[in-house]
């Protein structure tokens, strides 16, 4: 049998043969066309090295600050609980206050002769007392003044008298007791200061 009364299936098999051959001789010559010298392929291996540093270390910075973040936000969270637990008590022993002043002026501008009140004053001194222990407990802290250098945080001038006895910015008189909560100003001392005395 001839070559030319080859089966059709044949032909056809031989066909696609060839054409894979062919495809495979393109792809060769678009290969070694696109390939390039060894310093050039170095050159873009290490272009890429040094673009995964970079983005490692963009990722290492980003993570560095967000556990930066993350650390100070837990800790201003730590502040303000223990602030709340701190301070909680203002506005409470701020409007005690008051009664414990109430107390002691009773003490202050009552009649000490008087034998019968005496009961009576004993009482209300011991109420002052346990007031100013209780209220002690939770961190609340008398501010008195007396005789100590003057200071604007902490006290309030109400007058200002001359005076050669003591130095001048010194606290002559309380009128009225300040008080703290924790290291914080619940309400300034009301006192007199000294100034010198004209000559």
């Amino acid at each position: 049998m001839s070559e030319q009364t080859q089966n059709p299936e044949q032909e056809v098999e031989l066909n696609e043969e060839i054409s894979k051959m062919q495809a495979d001789v393109e792809a060769a010559d678009q290969h070694s066309e696109q390939e390039q010298s060894p310093e050039a392929e170095i050159a873009m291996l290490y272009a890429e090295l040094e673009a995964a540093k970079q983005t490692i270390a963009d990722q290492k910075d980003g993570v560095v600050r967000a556990a930066a973040d993350v650390d100070n936000i837990r800790r201003r969270a730590a502040q303000d609980v223990e602030k709340a637990h701190k301070f909680a008590l203002e506005k409470f022993a701020n409007e005690l206050l008051p009664v414990i002043d109430n107390l002691e002026r009773a003490i202050e501008f009552s009649d000490k002769e008087n034998e019968t009140l005496k009961p009576l004053l004993e009482g209300i001194d011991m109420t002052v007392k346990s007031f100013n222990d209780a209220v002690s407990k939770f961190g609340v802290e008398i501010v008195n003044p007396q005789g100590e250098q003057f200071n604007p945080d902490f006290h309030q001038a109400m007058s200002i008298q001359p005076s050669n006895d003591v130095t001048p910015n010194t606290v002559l008189a309380v009128m009225q007791k300040g008080y703290t909560l924790n290291g914080r100003l619940l309400r300034p001392a009301m006192v007199m200061v000294s100034k010198a005395a004209d000559a």
